[in-house]
């Protein structure tokens, strides 16, 4: 266990949280951990509804980690269960329902993907198919008895759908109930979500009194909003920065964040002393940043060699030593041809829109037409960080 006293932890914990509740419970169950010497059950759910992780997933990550080097058990739920219901926290409508295929396959990626934050070696990892899969329908049922259709019908996104006659499903409808069930199955002394997981964290905390345990303290985390500075950060918004981009996407879209969200970010993605930050010129802060968050996924070399070449590009208007390389195979092929089959696009709309914004350039001249042809070498630069040497 660590030496810190419940009041140096706490400190550590509360670092980005948006509430805690409560807080005189955390205390308690600090100072009753450091009593008995008992790691406390750090409880975070994820489902596994997309293969990759981005930097709004690693708040909570980070937060999990904190609690791994204060010495308590960190418990990672991965939902395979629930997440083929599908969360509705926040939500207008219906998630579409994952085949257990899907589920399986983007489950086998989070555990690769979080081993850049946790330490494996000391977490838990647990599946909530466990115990889910294999539930017969009388127990099913018994568990549905110890919450209320009332306590659910006052979720604030349940009710705003009633009001606008929008559908809502059975299957969402259990979902906070599944969530909870986690907890009491888990014994958690504590969990931890996003501010839209506040109505299922609680649920777990009812469940676990009404089936004899101690309630787990609830600890919400922010929404890290995207790099539009607007919509919280999704593949869905296309403004989210995955921790498995390669280095110099990672840095480039870093830069990109407004001032403003740049301290944030540094509150909740890294452990420097924000008042030193606050200090500095912000496009120098801009730049630690980026390579602070950068060396973290692919290493202190790869986030000094991101800076070095951003500054090269941005700054003294230079194109990066290393960039690929495409071979034209085909002197009618057109540029459109060129972005798919090089796959510095993921679509054809994603190529279409670079061209009509006037984002795709060969050798500084602006291409705008998606069915030019390209036959010559040259440096084909797509959107504002990605190269291609055409030969």
């Amino acid at each position: 266990m660590n030496r810190l006293t419940s009041q140096d932890q706490l400190k550590i914990i509360k670092r980005g949280a948006v509430e805690i509740i409560s807080e005189e419970e955390l205390k308690k169950k600090l100072e009753e951990s450091i009593k008995l010497k008992r790691p406390l059950k750090i409880k975070a759910g994820f489902d596994p509804t997309a293969p990759d992780l981005h930097l709004g997933h690693t708040v909570l990550l980070r937060k999990l980690r904190q609690f791994q080097e204060l010495g308590h058990e960190v418990i990672f739920l991965i939902g395979d269960f629930t997440g083929r219901i599908g969360d509705p926290s926040g939500r207008s409508e219906k998630r579409k329902q994952l085949t257990e295929e899907e589920v399986t396959e983007n489950a086998l990626t989070y555990k690769k993907q979080v081993s850049k934050i946790l330490n494996l070696d000391k977490i838990r990892i647990v599946f909530n198919s466990e115990w889910f899969a294999n539930m017969k329908g009388l127990e099913f049922g018994s568990l549905l008895t110890h919450y209320t259709a009332t306590r659910l019908l006052e979720r604030d996104d349940f009710s705003l759908r009633m009001k606008q006659f929008k559908p809502l499903y059975m299957s969402e409808f259990i979902y906070p109930i599944l969530q909870g069930y986690d907890s009491v199955i888990l014994n958690a002394d504590i969990e931890v979500g996003g501010t839209d997981q506040k109505f299922n964290l609680l649920v777990g905390r009812d469940l676990q009194k009404d089936f004899g345990q101690a309630q787990q303290v609830v600890i919400t985390m922010p929404l890290l909003e995207g790099t539009d500075g607007v919509q919280k950060m999704s593949k869905s918004f296309g403004n989210y920065i995955g921790i498995n981009e390669p280095a110099a996407d990672i840095f480039g879209k870093v830069m990109s964040i407004s001032d403003t969200l740049m301290l944030k970010y540094y509150e909740l993605l890294t452990d420097e002393d924000l008042g030193t930050v606050k200090n500095m010129h912000p496009k120098e802060a801009k730049l630690k940043l980026a390579e602070i968050i950068v060396t973290q996924y692919h290493g202190a070399e790869a986030g000094q060699k991101a800076k070095i070449e951003f500054e090269q590009v941005f700054s003294q208007k230079e194109i990066p030593q290393d960039i690929p390389v495409y071979k034209i195979k085909n002197k009618k092929a057109t540029i459109l041809d060129i972005l798919i089959d090089s796959k510095m696009v993921s679509s054809k709309n994603e190529a279409r829109r670079l061209i009509e914004q006037g984002g795709v350039s060969l050798d500084s001249n602006r291409i705008d037409k998606e069915d030019a042809i390209i036959d010559t070498a040259g440096v084909l630069k797509v959107g504002k960080r990605r190269f291609l040497r055409l030969e």
